[in-house]
């Protein structure tokens, strides 16, 4: 199983966003797995970018916090470290990550399929902007 190699460490900035104040790790498809990502001090997360009406129900930092972290640096960034170097990840990849992630983390069945069904309906925007800044 995948999993978080270090701790999170932020620092709230404004009414929205965190920086991440340690290189923040996470091991893709298994613990001791030869691709990670590596976050890295400085990094800007707005956690899960859940539509206001759901944060009672889904808040941006809940449980599945880290998870999104990952995915938020994945959409921006697409690096992922292998052992030869980097390589990009695509959009399938980075919410499949958050799938993941969220798993590790213990978030529960439903939790887990309802973010990743609607960063797979909605994500394409966000990541479209992405691409277009390259």
């Amino acid at each position: 199983m995948a999993g978080f190699l270090t701790p999170l460490q932020l620092q709230f900035i404004d009414g929205k966003h965190w920086a991440v104040l340690s290189p923040f790790e996470y091991r893709l498809g298994a613990e001791d797995g030869e691709e990670s990502i590596i976050i890295p001090i400085g990094f800007e997360t707005d956690f899960a970018s859940i539509p206001r009406g759901l944060w009672n129900i889904f808040p941006p930092a809940g449980p599945y916090g880290k998870a999104a972290v990952v995915h938020d640096w994945m959409y921006q960034y697409r690096t992922v470290l292998t052992p030869t170097g980097t390589r990009l990840c695509d959009r399938g990849e980075a919410d499949r990550t958050l799938r993941e992630g969220m798993e590790v983390l213990g978030c529960g069945w439903t939790t887990r399929h309802v973010i990743y069904a609607g960063v797979r309906l909605g994500g394409w925007r966000p990541w479209r902007t992405y691409r277009s800044q390259e």
